[in-house]
């Protein structure tokens, strides 16, 4: 995970702007927050933005236009294509989990595409199930809209406020004394998020009780 941070805390304005952008748009298109959050990256680029490797303005609006983008084709695949999608092998160890995902926007419609977003692997399955539900594609874009817009604000602006420290640190202590706080803070985030998602599995097994 560090080496993480480094690449990242160390690419070009331009390049921070692209992979941000390239990663949230395909965990939502691609099901890739299987293997990496998006929100991670964005974290990350926000930090980035705040040592001056980027534009704050330019890493927001590129976190929230890929979100929202790639909660589209997201819908788009779910409508053209969702029960064959939906045999792939890899739904075959959180067959449990897509169910959950299945029932919760079943139960709560439109306002689960702006919640689910707050959840990666809800963020991850719930445009492709609202494209396979064949929700409406303007009350889909709403919802899909404004959970895009207030994620990746957030999620951007906390790792500006996260970068405040690296850049105080690195001004103080130097550059590695700076990578070594931001790698502690990305760990405690990514420790937080499994915690996050534990706690959601042993919720969900014990409603299944």
């Amino acid at each position: 995970m560090t080496g993480l941070v480094d690449r990242i805390l160390g690419l070009p304005g331009w390049l921070v702007l692209v992979v941000a952008g390239a990663i949230v748009f395909a965990e939502d298109a691609l099901f890739v927050g299987f293997v990496l959050p998006g929100e991670t990256v964005a974290f990350l680029a926000g930090a980035a933005a705040k040592i001056g490797h980027a534009s704050l303005a330019g890493v927001v609006i590129v976190v929230i236009v890929a979100a929202i983008v790639g909660d589209t084709i997201g819908y788009e695949i779910g409508r053209l294509a969702g029960p064959r999608v939906l045999g792939w092998g890899i739904f075959d160890k959180r067959r449990k989990r897509l169910n959950d995902a299945q029932d919760f926007l079943a139960r709560r419609g439109g306002s689960a595409v702006f919640l689910g977003r707050w959840i990666a692997f809800f963020r991850a399955v719930m445009p492709f199930l609202a494209g396979t539900s064949r929700m409406h594609y303007v009350k889909f874009l709403a919802y899909n809209a404004a959970g895009g817009l207030a994620w990746g604000a957030t999620v951007t602006l906390l790792g500006y406020a996260a970068g405040a420290s690296y850049a105080r640190v690195e001004k103080a202590f130097g550059r590695d004394a700076a990578f070594a706080v931001a790698g502690i803070a990305v760990v405690a985030l990514v420790v937080w998020w499994v915690r996050k998602h534990r706690a959601e599995r042993r919720s969900g097994a014990r409603s299944d009780g």
